[in-house]
């Protein structure tokens, strides 16, 4: 993407769209707390498939509520601020679209009610994160970034649809509300570990769970906005949310606590050592990002009070710091030309709004009083404590991670702001434009006000979240500015002491960092070579499969059916009896006859025209079989369709050259695949005459054909009314192959044009 230029131009009208949509959004959800705190929740419904048990269903509780407060709210922001930021950009128009449309993709996803609802928002998240993360497509690196997020999460959502079919058909709906009370048969069913580990593989992709951790820094390709509203406080989150979501329904099992404990405590550990490393202010801001999302995971693993406390808590903390962080980097950027942390130096006296909006949400980063950072980190520290497994494991890697994140806290906001700079900017830095201002210091003051008034949040958002995660709103704990002298209380000052010596040496820590970090295996390098290994076995199969031959994919179809059939019916010991052939007639007789010769003919002869008109036969054949046994409109389309193939494949054959078989008129291998074919598809046959005739489709198509349809052939009505739009389709398959096969026959210069045998 090109940078945005020093002049900076409104986007007009179509910029100011999107910001009073969100406002509104974001009003009407407020109006929304007190019922929700009162009510515990809202739902709506409209059916949208109720043959498949599909509803377009909407559940508005405290989860829900905060997620979307957060999306319309810091939505509205970051477009007020993309309106300046990228107003001069020519695709503009474009990125609007695309975040818009992500912004109500997001609303849908957490507010739906129904599994299959929601997937459809999730793939919807999916794709326009895709656009958005390549806006950028001119580069090599944001077409990579793009595709590589698009995978990831791609490859985790399907197989979380896996889970959710699972999931639904355990507990007999697609209804999260319905599911959700179903907590303990659901853990005792056989099917608990497969859903649980395809569910948990889409939510960790999607929230950038170790080990697919990587895509989220290289989303950072995407423009300041994208990264400040997708990658800190929505997308990234949806796997989060999903977890939360599933909570009162798949948590309280060993796996459930150990894997996401596990799994969100090296990803915050990991994550928070590489945000060190980093120069780029703004991938050091992905990395926190990656630090937040595996501490919420790990505190979704447990079931106290406190620790739900602490997610609802850190939920709003870091969303509302970490979008404003993201808004003061760009604003940087935007002044300054660079994100180096080694090269920006005394901003504060140019940019004195900035630095306050930077110092502000960095202290809550931090975790200093009295902002809410810190009530948040007490919390956190309270509700791992609280961790009946494994509390020094967990205490232990939220103390790492946190200290680090105090360090990251200090590059980003005390060093380019307070601190003589490294070197010379690429451009003269000045102030940033009031609308770019607004989204940071409205989120950081945010985090100060509810620092001071924690009750505020508490009442909200907090309380009604722990219910709608515990069932009761007795479990939520208080916000408070002050919990007295206790553990929690230490070892806040531990992180603020070891934060400190980390800010303090982080330059050679940043370069020991560096050496250990490249010789350990990179999954970014591992992700190209993954792929290169994918093309390579794509080509190999290709030249192995794609010959061009015509037989050898014949004979690949005809195997699979083979195998498919024959395979199927050895494994299920399937059984079949002599058929009765006391009833056969002498038509019946000479019909089989006719066909076999028919067949026979076809196979021997080296003549295209008579293989055709033997083909004919045996067409002529079935249809006289439909004769027979009453079914005189079928033996009418079969006689049709076979004079017409005949006709249009034998004019067809005459203009192509003579091919050479090889010499090779008898081919015991292909002559072995037609008899093991025909062997297996008349025994299935046969199995399947010998099941009794369920009729409940013939009954509904004889009742229902002339009442609702007002036809007495029921073909016909199936056809032209049951089944119209598959018979459409089929007419359109049809006539495009007809137009396909005109061009081909009418072309002036055949390539190795030369005469058959029966060409005159």
């Amino acid at each position: 993407m090109s940078e945005p230029t020093d002049a900076p131009r409104s986007g007009g009208v179509v910029g100011l769209l999107p910001v009073a949509l969100s406002a509104v959004l974001f009003a009407w959800f407020m109006t929304h707390t007190p019922v929700i705190a009162a009510a515990g929740s809202l739902r709506w419904e409209m059916a949208w498939v109720p043959a498949l048990n599909i509803s377009l269903s909407f559940l508005l509780d405290g989860l829900s509520l905060t997620f979307a407060l957060l999306i319309s709210g810091i939505g509205a922001l970051v477009f007020l601020y993309s309106n300046t930021y990228l107003g001069a950009h020519p695709q503009f128009h474009r990125f609007v679209l695309f975040l818009l449309s992500f912004m109500l993709a997001m609303l849908g996803l957490v507010l739906a009610d129904n599994l299959i609802t929601l997937f459809v928002f999730w793939e919807l998240t999916t794709i326009t994160s895709y656009l958005l993360i390549g806006f950028g497509h001119e580069t090599t690196k944001g077409r990579r970034s793009a595709l590589q997020a698009l995978f990831v999460t791609g490859a985790g959502a399907l197989a979380m649809l896996a889970g959710f079919i699972l999931l639904g058909f355990v507990a007999g709906s697609f209804e999260l509300s319905v599911i959700l009370t179903q907590s303990e048969m659901l853990k005792a069913h056989p099917l608990y570990v497969p859903i649980l580990i395809l569910i948990l593989a889409g939510t960790f992709t999607k929230s950038a769970q170790f080990p697919f951790h990587f895509w989220l820094p290289n989303a950072m390709a995407a423009p300041t906005p994208v990264s400040a509203f997708l990658h800190s406080a929505t997308m990234v989150k949806a796997g989060v949310y999903l977890m939360a979501r599933l909570h009162p329904g798949l948590a309280g099992t060993d796996m459930w606590l150990w894997t996401l404990t596990i799994f969100g405590a090296v990803t915050a550990v990991i994550a928070s050592i590489l945000a060190l490393r980093q120069t780029d202010l703004k991938q050091a801001l992905a990395y926190t990002t990656l630090m937040a999302l595996g501490v919420l995971t790990l505190f979704l693993g447990q079931e106290s009070g406190y620790a739900m406390t602490a997610f609802a808590t850190f939920l709003v903390v870091h969303s509302l710091y970490k979008a404003a962080l993201f808004l003061v980097v760009g604003c940087m950027d935007h002044a300054t030309g660079t994100r180096e942390a080694d090269i920006l130096g005394g901003l504060a006296r140019v940019m004195p709004v900035t630095a306050i909006a930077a110092a502000l949400a960095a202290m809550s980063m931090a975790g200093f009083p009295p902002f809410l950072g810190f009530i948040g980190k007490e919390l956190k520290y309270a509700g791992a404590l609280g961790v009946a497994s494994e509390p020094v494991l967990v205490v232990g890697a939220l103390l790492l991670a946190n200290a680090l994140m105090f360090a990251v806290a200090g590059v980003v906001a005390l060093r380019p702001f307070w601190l003589p700079a490294g070197g010379d900017t690429p451009r003269i830095p000045h102030e940033a434009p009031w609308p770019m201002l607004m989204g940071p210091v409205i989120l950081a003051s945010l985090g100060t006000l509810f620092g001071i008034y924690p009750d505020l949040l508490e009442r909200t958002l907090v309380a009604p979240t722990v219910a709608s995660l515990l069932g009761t709103i007795e479990d939520s704990k208080a916000l408070t500015l002050w919990a007295g002298v206790n553990m929690p209380l230490i070892l806040s000052i531990v992180t603020v002491a070891a934060g400190t010596v980390f800010y303090v040496i982080h330059r050679p820590l940043r370069a020991w960092l560096a050496r250990i970090i490249d010789a350990l295996p990179n999954f970014d390098r591992g992700w190209d070579r993954f792929l290169d290994g994918f093309k390579t076995f794509a080509r190999w199969q290709t030249r192995i499969i794609q010959t061009g031959v015509l037989r050898q994919y014949m004979f690949a179809n005809f195997a699979t059916v083979l195998v498919g059939l024959g395979g199927t019916m050895v494994a299920r010991q399937v059984a079949v009896t002599r058929p009765d052939l006391t009833d056969a007639t002498w038509q019946s007789v000479a019909l089989i006859l006719l066909i076999i010769g028919g067949a026979l003919v076809a196979t021997a002869t080296s003549s295209r025209i008579a293989a055709m008109a033997a083909l004919g036969v045996v067409g002529i054949g079935v249809a006289m079989i439909f004769i027979v046994f009453s079914a005189p409109d079928v033996a009418i389309t079969q006689l049709l369709v076979e004079t017409l193939v005949v006709v249009l494949v034998a004019v067809a054959l005459l203009r192509l050259p003579t091919l050479d078989a090889g010499g090779k008129r008898f081919r015991p291998v292909d002559a072995a695949l037609g008899l093991g074919v025909g062997t297996v598809v008349t025994l299935t046959l046969l199995a399947m005459l010998e099941l009794p005739l369920d009729r409940r489709v013939t009954d509904y198509f004889e009742v229902t054909s002339w009442s609702e349809a007002f036809g007495r052939n029921i073909v016909n009505v199936i056809l032209v009314d049951f089944r119209a739009l598959d018979t459409f389709g089929e007419i359109a398959v049809v006539v495009i192959a007809a137009l396909a096969a005109y061009a081909l026959l009418r072309t002036t210069q055949p390539l190795g044009r030369g005469k058959g045998k029966d060409e005159p």
